[in-house]
């Protein structure tokens, strides 16, 4: 809040200098007169003097106010917009999370720290997708930067996997920067050679907007143009027979020019990954799979073909391929605040200045680009470079994890060769398991390989149990991301690990398996094709759980709703297709785990500390504690730090019950308190 105030306090002080000079002014033409104070003698005397307050120095005072409230009246009566709001209401629940970690550091709490450090890295990077400009803004780098901090000091490393990669974000920055975009570019004209002959399905029209974007690749970096189309030349020969067989304009093959500079390794702040960009639940929803071994999204045929389909939907819904471009910038709730605001105008230009900027910058910068690769010796650029090969290969199905630098020798070629024309592996190795991983070739070392490989021994291939002994300054945090694990992983795998671990234990590490199916070369997983649309297109229920409909209450954020619910902000808003503005006596509907679901029957009567004290109940067992007393009941013995909701929890049944059965008022209970569950 102070931080919030001081550009407000500041405005206060500068608006109001002319009136205090004003006003000495008018004391000091005064006759009022001035008298030293009066100690008792031996006091100590301060050295300062008592002015009168006489009626001049009241009107001088009341005219001061005046001015001030005057001048200041704008600021007092600004209001946030709905969009300032939900940003600010999300961040204080990024911020929320990030104290809960603290709190749970400070208790030794090493699984819920994990689960508030990872929920808070994802509301932040869904904080990213929905408002791409919000990045340029201070709040949100503190934010990001305090976030980040705790991330490293809990799991160790400077690096946290989450930073950008790739020279694109930066050349997006100077693209999308107020000076570019403001760019008077009302008497540039494009090359008098241009050929208008070639049609597009996306129109490509020239205005002031495409000329700012225009002369930025063509005169003021064109080095950067170089760069793309040399790299088009690897690329588009494969995207081009993708796009044709999904029946999308080839023009906007070039989209993956501005998204990552053709780079299948790119990876943004918001965890958008490839060179197609997609974060995480967009990929999914097209088939790209992300786990501990590969990651889909930077995978340039299976990326390159869901993105043809993404495409192909977001013309489906809007009908117009410009408008189509910026929803796959931006998000649809974005694009609908624009269209509203615009007077209901389903038409990019007309809605360009109520986008965010850099969306106002996208569809611009994609025409440019079209223009010029289609057209690069009008521009000065070379028609042809012949630098990259063309990303051409051959697959051999590897079943089981082989190590790469292995692989790379038995084809003859080096580890580097081998991960660029596999990209989307992550680890050291092929992922285990029963089914094959079409591992890719350059041309002709498929033969060389499949000589070599026939000879390799059985205990080439890797078993994926280790024992890690700990060493000194080791935490949980740390050896979970030394393998590539979480924190869960470690405690599902070792029984008898306790909160606090000492020099030399031994901890088993599980390692994740591979696929659970069949794994395609060129094709994404078959599934369901999902997509947001301009209207309501919520996520689907998920597995083995119960809907509880809650209704909001004055002073609910939905944040705190899905702490109750122990999940996250994000899942709120996709299953119910709302932001994070909320209004009371709304119905959220919250999908719980089936063997939770009867603690939340009496949720909507609950006060906010028994709600508050729901959220923070824990999920362990100590149903084997249970007994049989004489009359016939279940009974439990209370022991130190249970609380009613992890018992309900625990024995299947809701708190109102139990209360009911003991007679209970209140939720207070002690250790060793006897408390009937259920008949038997």
């Amino acid at each position: 809040m102070k931080k919030f105030l001081q550009p407000i306090f500041y405005t206060l002080i500068l608006v109001s200098i002319p009136t205090f000079v004003w006003a000495q002014e008018e004391i000091n033409s005064d006759s009022a007169t001035y008298e030293s104070i009066e100690y008792a003698e031996g006091s100590e005397r301060l050295p300062i003097d008592l002015v009168y307050f006489n009626d001049k120095i009241k009107e001088i005072i009341d005219e001061l106010e005046q001015r001030i409230a005057q001048k200041t009246s704008s600021i007092v009566r600004a209001e946030l917009s709905d969009d300032d709001k939900s940003v600010l209401t999300r961040i204080a629940d990024i911020y929320r999370l990030h104290v809960l970690s603290l709190e749970s550091q400070i208790n030794n709490d090493a699984l819920s720290t994990e689960r508030y450090i990872t929920n808070s890295i994802s509301e932040l990077q869904q904080l990213l997708v929905d408002y791409p400009d919000i990045q340029q803004h201070r709040r949100f780098t503190e934010l990001y930067r305090t976030i980040m901090t705790e991330y490293r000091e809990f799991y160790g490393g400077l690096e946290t996997g989450f930073e950008e990669e790739g020279e694109i974000f930066a050349i997006q920055k100077d693209l999308f920067s107020d000076d570019q975009l403001d760019l008077d570019a009302d008497n540039f004209s494009i090359p008098k050679s241009l050929k208008n002959e070639k049609k597009f399905a996306v129109q490509l029209p020239q205005n002031k907007y495409v000329n700012s974007q225009l002369a930025y690749l063509w005169m003021k970096k064109p080095e950067i143009m170089d760069t793309w189309l040399q790299r088009k030349e690897r690329y588009f020969p494969m995207m081009e027979k993708i796009f044709e067989e999904e029946k999308v304009p080839k023009e906007l093959m070039h989209l993956a020019m501005i998204e990552s500079g053709l780079n299948p390794m790119a990876r943004s702040k918001a965890a958008a990954v490839g060179m197609w960009q997609f974060i995480k639940a967009t990929g999914a929803a097209y088939g790209l799979e992300v786990n501990y071994w590969v990651d889909d999204r930077r995978d340039p045929v299976k990326s390159t073909r869901a993105a043809a389909r993404h495409l192909s939907d977001l013309y489906k819904i809007w009908g117009d391929w410009h408008l189509a471009l910026a929803n796959y910038n931006v998000s649809p709730r974005r694009m609908k605040y624009a269209v509203r605001n615009s007077g209901g105008v389903k038409d990019y230009w007309v809605i360009y200045p109520y986008l965010p900027r850099e969306t106002r910058g996208y569809v611009p910068i994609f025409i440019a680009t079209v223009m010029i690769a289609t057209n690069p010796e009008e521009f000065g650029f070379k028609a042809k470079y012949g630098t990259q090969e063309p990303y051409q290969y051959e697959t051999v199905d590897v079943i089981g994890s082989y190590d790469l630098k292995l692989l790379a020798q038995t084809a003859g070629i080096s580890e580097e060769e081998l991960r660029e024309f596999n990209p989307a592996l992550l680890r050291w190795a092929t992922p285990p398991g029963k089914f094959a991983y079409p591992l890719r070739l350059p041309i002709g070392a498929k033969e060389t390989f499949l000589a070599n490989f026939k000879d390799l021994p059985v205990s080439a291939k890797k078993e994926h149990i280790f024992v890690h002994n700990v060493k000194k300054g080791e935490t949980l945090g740390r050896i979970a991301r030394k393998y590539g694990v979480t924190v869960r992983d470690l405690y599902e795998s070792n029984d008898r690990l306790g909160k606090v671990i000492r020099i030399g234990q031994e901890i088993m590490v599980p390692i994740p398996a591979g696929k659970s199916g069949n794994v395609s070369d060129d094709l994404p997983v078959q599934r369901n094709r999902t997509y947001v649309s301009s209207t309501k297109s919520y996520r689907n229920r998920p597995a083995n759980s119960t809907k509880i409909v809650y209704i909001v209450r004055k002073g609910d954020t939905v944040g705190e709703i899905a702490e109750w619910f122990k999940t996250r902000a994000s899942n709120i808003r996709s299953w119910n297709g709302t932001s994070n503005t909320i209004r009371v006596g709304q119905k959220l509907s919250v999908y719980v785990p089936n063997n939770r679901a009867s603690l939340y029957v009496d949720i909507n009567s609950m006060s906010n500390k028994e709600k508050n004290e729901l959220g923070r109940s824990k999920s362990t067992s100590n149903v084997n504690l249970a007994t049989v007393d004489s009359d016939g009941y279940v009974t439990y013995t209370v022991q130190s730090n249970d609380n009613l909701y992890d018992i309900a929890n625990n024995f299947g049944i809701s708190i109102s019950e139990l209360k009911r059965l003991n007679k209970l008022r209140k939720n207070t209970i002690f250790p060793g308190q006897v408390l009937k569950i259920k008949e038997k």
